[in-house]
């Protein structure tokens, strides 16, 4: 997992949440829930953990997976419990959807998953995630054809990359089959698709937003949660929700046969850093 902590508002509280712990937590409740978590992922930046808002309650949750254990999980509860948050336990191993493969091969080694194309003036792009444009600079299909070169990469804090087209690929504006047309900012609740290169189309619901992910690697913030699962090659993976893109698959836990969960870069973000658009 990964760290994205946006400092601004953020020293008052975290020198509130120095306070004993009756004090803390008061303060803790009157705080903004998003900065709070975001705070309490930064003092305590422990692998394998989740820091996030339920989007019912509107209560801190952190979340741990199977590798947090002994002084690790202590000091996680320990946290937690001075402020009044409540910690959940998922099994497996958070960690990035990155593995040596296919469909899009990075430096002939890593195999990440295409995105989507977009277009920025007469330049043709695709994007996908951030953990895969940092480690590799050339992009090939599985059957070793030249698709592109990364030209900007974003990770941790956030986890996007852009890739520029400069081969012969074709590059359709679509995710497999449906077309995409447009992009949005997904809601809690709203019924959801992914498409990745490995686990190939799973649908879920969307459980929260702005989740800051801890991973071995870094931190991420603003990650919508959802509950499709994925697996290593999976990275990059375009959610969506028929025409409208959402996201770009970032991490998760768990896998396609047991079941587990996944988190998504919102794809505004992405759009708007780089100045291009779906088409």
């Amino acid at each position: 997992m990964r760290p994205h902590i946006r400092r601004r508002g953020i020293a008052a509280l975290v020198a509130s949440l120095l306070l004993t712990p009756a004090t803390a937590r008061a303060t803790v409740a009157a705080a903004d829930p998003q900065t709070v978590a975001r705070t309490l992922s930064a003092q305590t930046a422990i692998t394998g953990t989740v820091w996030l808002v339920d989007p019912r309650s509107h209560a801190v949750v952190a979340v741990a997976d199977g590798t947090v254990t002994g002084a690790r999980l202590g000091r996680l509860r320990a946290v937690a419990a001075s402020h009044g948050v409540r910690v959940e336990r998922v099994a497996g191993t958070l960690g990035l959807r990155l593995s040596g493969g296919d469909p899009i091969i990075g430096n002939g080694v890593y195999r990440c998953t295409l995105g989507a194309n977009v277009v920025g003036g007469a330049t043709y792009y695709l994007i996908t995630a951030g953990h895969c444009g940092t480690v590799a600079t050339t992009w090939r299909t599985v059957g070793g054809v030249l698709i592109g070169t990364t030209v900007g990469s974003r990770f941790p804090s956030d986890d996007y990359s852009l890739v520029r087209y400069t081969g012969t690929v074709i590059h359709e504006g679509a995710v497999g089959s449906q077309d995409i047309t447009s992009a949005a900012n997904a809601y809690v609740g709203e019924h959801v698709c992914m498409r990745g290169s490995t686990t190939g189309v799973h649908c879920g619901t969307v459980t929260a937003l702005n989740a800051t992910v801890n991973y071995a690697e870094g931190t991420v913030s603003g990650l919508i949660r959802t509950t499709i699962c994925s697996e290593p090659g999976d990275s990059g993976a375009p959610l969506y929700d028929g025409t409208i893109l959402l996201g770009l698959l970032s991490g998760g836990t768990g896998n396609c046969t047991s079941g587990g969960v996944s988190y998504f870069q919102p794809i505004l973000e992405v759009l708007s850093a780089y100045g291009v658009s779906v088409y």
